[in-house]
């Protein structure tokens, strides 16, 4: 008869299909799990009468017992999806001002231009409005205005504009709209005006938290005052990560150490066990307390009242909660089991995540931390013998970089070669003591304590970046396919398995697939067309057989970070692309070089060819000077210039070199625009030149007719004129726009132009996400990213 575990674990992955549909099933299906729950009962105490028929009898009772978990999971989840979306904000009720009155949670988020923050609306004074419970909103100031005040657990009225949930959809990139959904946002907007103090929004409890973790951070900061690591010790007291720079981000990202300079799982657990040994000595040492409790008993209900308390201090963060469940699980049942086996211990915690989580699958950290726990629990199974320390922590961090090598290159596309040894000194340095020490420094008045924390965030920094400089601290691989992944994972499995079992060399063979992938590409002769989601922006990959093109890196956001980073370096990776043959900056524009810089560190391509070059220094903005300076050798695009890769084309047609040297020229009219030709068909990349840029092309005699447009300018009004499209002709035209911009782009006259093309296919990215056009066969092939990764809780109203 299956255990009980199997069935916990069948019912998590029925949870996790879930969030692979593109919608939601009618739970009126879900009655049927009772007749299936009957016939297993009436099956199970059926006796077959032939006994070389009992051990069939038994696997089909195993399989229908599976399968029930599966579809109970399934539904389960679908039910509580349905009950989350149905809190939806009307779709004529988006952009439009609604007065309302809420308390913030949690912390606010600093960003380059204002505020971040979470609001739970208590009440709405705008007749009619109907609203979810929890949004997101963005307080927006101009430079040089001071920076907002706002605090944890303010209850305020304001004016706040707000919007469905949208996020872009690209591949191999981060799901906002799931990241969103799974922290129970349902909107997000803006703020339209000041807010103002308010009565009257209940909450008392938790707002009493955040107004407490607020006075936290500020005793925090003050006492490290401008230590260059101060955010990260601000981020292990409270959770608030939002002074640690991008760059200390990259260093932690590459030395795969992310997850220790934040309230994480581990930090929670491992104070827990801390605050266990620390009850259990002194239960040993004070025998009269073993009259009260048991040690053990003692310990584990402490040590989950510490991790409570650490989980409240740090905000209640999604990884903390799913850690504290895992907890509560594994403390309820040592304390109603004398010897709980560890995969007791671990199939509970799931089962209390996954029940109160549903959408755990979402979240990078579940398979992570799960994973971790469950090499943990192999790589010490059946140990007869207590191992010396040292060499136990080698095996701990040998185990679990095996197991997560394959998560790590599905869910990142990479994987640092430097993290074992990172995490070998780095994980007890923070873990037992810099958190300790910042929490002491938080409760406390002892100044030391911070002072403390940071020599030991500084000196494991030190050790990170010698580890980061070593010559290939990451690597890099294509999105696995399910089945490489499964491989990998059952190779692990068997090499983690005890010594002397015969067949553990094999495990090496199966990690074979996931680092040399079958990945589908353009054949001789044809070229792929890819219009990433970038928001309002641009970035084009353009693939041939062996070679691939960046044309413009995207933009940089008001957050600070920048498409190159965020969006364009992941899709690559995704598509196994590690490094560029050629970059193309069309213009100096932010929303199409913001990407540049961080691109021409991640991917290294070739060469640059860039309009930006050919321009006098003195005229440069502060990123063209930054992207010269960084690629001296970059090129200027000029009419004329051209080259081939595997049997296609490529010609710059615009700007014509005398350009350069006209004052009176606007950026947006140098932009580089290059032609690109397979056998038989052909595309034009157009940057953002309008109306008199298309009149240079068309008197210069540079335009033919091509079966591709990527829009000029994003579709604004002052360009795609109609004697440019007459001159054209395309029958595939894509729009990279970001949706709800405040350009008002594509503009509905070149809308109405666009459609009124013969035979024309208008695709757009802000409603499409990732467009990817194949210039191949008899036919131009089109790829929507919205349809072929749909899912139930994408936005698909516009």
């Amino acid at each position: 008869m299956i255990r009980l575990r199997g069935l916990i674990v069948a019912f998590s992955v029925g949870a996790a299909w879930l969030q692979t549909r593109p919608a939601l099933p009618p739970l009126a299906w879900s009655a049927g799990l009772l007749l299936l729950g009957l016939i297993l009962v009436i099956w199970h105490f059926m006796r077959p009468g032939f006994g070389l028929m009992r051990p069939v009898w038994r696997y089909l009772q195993t399989l229908l017992a599976l399968l029930l978990a599966v579809a109970c999971g399934f539904f389960y989840a679908a039910w509580r999806a349905d009950i989350r979306l149905a809190e939806t904000l009307p779709v004529h009720w988006e952009g439009r001002d609604i007065a309302l009155t809420g308390r913030v949670v949690g912390l606010p988020e600093s960003t380059s231009n204002g505020l971040r923050f979470v609001l739970d609306i208590t009440r709405s004074d705008t007749p009619g409005a109907v609203l979810p419970r929890r949004i997101q909103l963005g307080w927006f100031v101009r430079p040089g205005e001071p920076v907002p005040m706002l605090t944890g657990g303010d209850c305020i009225d304001l004016s706040g504009r707000l919007y469905r949930p949208h996020g872009g959809v690209n591949p191999g990139g981060f799901d906002y709209e799931a990241w969103l959904l799974e922290r129970g946002i349902r909107a997000t907007g803006n703020v339209r005006g000041p807010p103002r103090p308010a009565a009257g929004c209940g909450g008392a409890a938790r707002a009493w938290l955040d107004r407490s973790r607020d006075a936290v951070r500020a005793h925090l900061r003050t006492a490290l005052g401008n230590r260059p690591y101060a955010g990260v010790v601000v981020a292990l007291a409270v959770g608030d990560q939002d002074a640690i720079p991008a760059a200390q981000w990259t260093l932690f990202r590459q030395t795969g150490t992310s997850h220790l300079f934040s309230v994480s799982g581990l930090h929670i657990t491992l104070f827990s066990a801390l605050v266990f040994i620390f009850v259990g000595f002194v239960w040993r040492h004070l025998p009269g307390l073993n009259l009260c409790m048991p040690a053990r008993t003692a310990g584990t209900l402490l040590g989950f009242l510490a991790a409570a308390a650490y989980t409240a201090l740090s905000g209640f963060g999604i990884p903390a909660q799913r850690t504290l469940l895992m907890l509560a699980g594994a403390a309820a049942v040592a304390l109603i089991d004398r010897m709980p086996t560890p995969s007791r211990l671990l199939a509970v915690a799931l089962a209390v995540v996954v029940l109160l989580d549903p959408w755990a699958a979402h979240a990078p950290g579940f398979w992570l931390s799960f994973g971790a726990v469950a090499a943990l629990l192999l790589v010490g199974a059946g140990r007869l013998r207590r191992l010396p320390l040292w060499l136990a922590w080698s095996q701990t961090q040998w185990a679990m970089t095996l197991a997560l090598t394959p998560l790590l290159l599905s869910l990142f596309q990479e994987v640092s070669l430097v993290s074992p040894l990172a995490n070998l000194v780095a994980i007890p340095l923070i873990s037992l003591l810099a958190v300790p020490l910042s929490l002491l420094a938080a409760l406390t008045p002892i100044a030391f304590a911070a002072t403390a924390a940071h020599g030991v965030v500084a000196a494991v920094m030190w050790l990170l970046q010698v580890l980061v400089s070593l010559p290939q601290p990451l690597l890099h691989a294509a999105t696995p396919s399910l089945l490489a992944l499964l491989l990998a994972l059952t190779g692990a499995g068997l090499l983690l398995l005890p010594r002397g079992i015969p067949g553990r060399w094999l495990g090496g063979l199966l990690f074979l697939p996931l680092f040399f992938p079958r990945l589908p590409a353009p054949s001789q002769g044809t070229a792929w067309l890819t219009v990433l989601d970038v928001g309002q922006g641009e970035a084009v990959l353009v693939r041939t057989a062996r070679h691939a093109m960046l044309f413009d890196s995207g933009p940089r956001y008001v957050s600070g970070e920048d498409a190159g980073a965020r969006v364009v370096a992941p899709a690559l990776w995704h598509l196994g692309i590690n490094r560029l043959d050629g970059l193309v900056l069309s213009h100096d524009d932010l929303d199409h070089t913001g990407g540049a810089l961080s691109l021409l560190q991640s991917h290294q391509p070739s060469w640059l060819l860039t309009s930006l070059a050919g321009m006098p220094l003195p005229s440069l903005g502060a990123n063209g000077q930054s992207v010269r300076g960084l690629r001296p050798d970059a090129l200027t695009c000029h009419a004329g210039q051209s080259w081939t890769w595997d049997g296609v084309r490529f010609e710059v047609l615009h700007p014509p070199v005398h350009q350069y040297r006209q004052a009176g020229q606007s950026d947006n009219n140098r932009s580089c625009v290059i032609r690109i030709e397979t056998g038989r068909f052909s595309a034009l990349l157009t940057g953002d030149i309008d109306r008199l840029g298309e009149m240079n092309l068309i008197e210069r005699q540079q335009l033919q007719a091509s079966d591709v447009l990527v829009s000029p300018h994003h579709g604004s009004r002052s360009s795609s004129t109609p004697e440019f499209l007459t001159k054209l002709r395309p029958t595939w035209v894509v729009i990279p726009v970001g949706q709800r911009n405040r350009y008002g782009h594509p503009h509905p006259e070149v809308l109405a132009r666009y459609r009124a093309l013969p035979g024309v296919t208008l695709a757009r990215s802000d409603r499409d996400g990732a467009v990817t056009l194949r210039l191949q066969g008899d036919a131009i092939e089109l790829e929507r990213a919205r349809d072929t990764e749909k899912r139930y809780w994408r936005n698909a109203a516009f």
